[in-house]
């Protein structure tokens, strides 16, 4: 369950940001079960691991907006969360915003941070941030961890996370809302260049951004279910990707990237 440090008054569903100029507050873990024994009223152990996002609405957890990937930074053992999308929040019947999620009917996603108690993984309360509140740069309200906006690359729907040997975060998209492919970002998470997100690479048409693998000479990527848009068919599909023509039908794939060297 995670709380704000704002005024509920300075949450109001359009991205602001609050008067201390960041989204951020403090959280607390719900036990649900233990073993054998459930911690949920109504709610038999076995059926809290089997049904855990029902059991957390019943504990009164935090809904949050999509949680797709959960990371812990190799160095600094913070805890990076990528939140796709929610486009009910707010809507009748559904959750309002709150400071971890700052916006009704949002499309484009965000990236919480959070650091546990004494960075001990067994603490029962956190700390959290939103590194990045995603979307189009110019809308305002989106939020890079206030670096300049006008430097960096528009991003929407993150999904998959990793770290590369820096400490660097990389984000795998999904359902990118902007009108452009899903595609791979790096963004640093500490020093003057936090929240400096930049575009290392783009899907194919209809395909989902996933399964990054990131090493000191090499990229690996996941293009899956590549043309999938809207009015494609068996017969019609939206890509042929990776063959590209012919009758082959379309695959997922996995696509490595390395730099060329130079002779």
């Amino acid at each position: 369950m995670s709380t704000g440090d704002s005024p509920a008054a300075e949450i109001d569903g359009t991205g602001k940001l609050p008067s201390d100029g960041e989204f951020d507050g403090t959280g607390e873990w719900i036990p649900l079960a233990t073993g054998d024994v459930s911690h949920v009223p109504g709610m038999t152990a076995a059926e809290v691991y089997v049904f855990t996002r029902l059991a957390a609405d019943k504990a009164g957890a935090t809904k949050m907006d999509r949680p797709e990937d959960v990371e812990p930074h190799p160095y600094t053992g913070r805890v990076y969360v990528a939140l796709s999308n929610n486009k009910d929040r707010g809507a009748a019947g559904k959750a309002g915003p709150d400071e971890a999620n700052p916006r009704t009917g949002n499309k484009h996603g965000q990236i919480l941070e959070l650091e546990e108690r004494g960075s001990d993984a067994a603490a029962k309360t956190f700390r959290w941030k939103l590194l990045l509140v995603c979307g189009d740069p110019e809308d305002p309200s989106t939020y890079f961890a206030g670096f300049d906006k006008s430097q960096v690359s528009p991003i929407s729907c993150p999904d998959n996370v990793a770290f590369d040997e820096y400490g660097n975060l990389w984000i795998a998209t999904d359902g990118a809302a902007l009108g452009f492919h899903d595609g791979l970002f790096a963004v640093p998470v500490k020093g003057a260049e936090r929240g400096h997100v930049q575009q290392f690479l783009s899907m194919t048409k209809g395909a989902e951004c996933c399964g990054p693998i990131i090493t000191r000479d090499r990229i690996l990527v996941a293009p899956q279910h590549p043309g999938e848009t809207d009015g494609a068919t068996a017969e019609n599909p939206g890509s042929r990707w990776p063959d590209g023509t012919g009758s082959i039908p379309r695959r997922p794939s996995v696509v490595t990237v390395w730099e060329q060297k130079r002779r």
